[in-house]
């Protein structure tokens, strides 16, 4: 049962989170609305919230969750007006590096695919 609340509140935040961005409420320069919120990781407890953030401009990744983290209280401040829980976690952002990961892999498989395709069958 607590797991299913974690898992609900952490949805939540990522969607507060990702329409205060949208909306610019995030006064941070560093914070660009090309930011997105993928995941948010909840404590058992609810004491910590791990947001995970990815950018479509990867060079102002880095400075953009570094803008996020700086205005954090401010955040959590907002969460807690917009959110009916008694205590809003503390947030954490990191860097998604996931998307980028997964992208990198998938241009791997299609280089060795077009190699084996290249590469003639010795009869076979």
């Amino acid at each position: 049962m607590a797991e299913y609340r974690t898992e609900r509140v952490g949805r939540l935040i990522q969607e507060k989170i990702g329409s205060l961005i949208v909306e610019g409420k995030v006064k941070d320069p560093r914070v660009d609305t090309f930011l997105s919120i993928t995941r948010v990781a909840v404590s058992r407890d609810l004491s910590y919230a791990d947001c995970y953030v990815s950018s479509y401009k990867s060079a102002g990744l880095a400075t953009g969750v570094e803008g996020l983290q700086s205005a954090a209280g401010f955040i959590q401040s907002q969460l807690a007006a917009m959110m009916h829980i008694r205590h809003t976690p503390r947030l954490r952002f990191h860097e998604d590096q996931g998307i980028r990961e997964g992208f990198e892999l998938v241009q791997k498989i299609d280089s060795l695919v077009n190699t084996n395709s290249e590469t003639p069958n010795d009869g076979q």
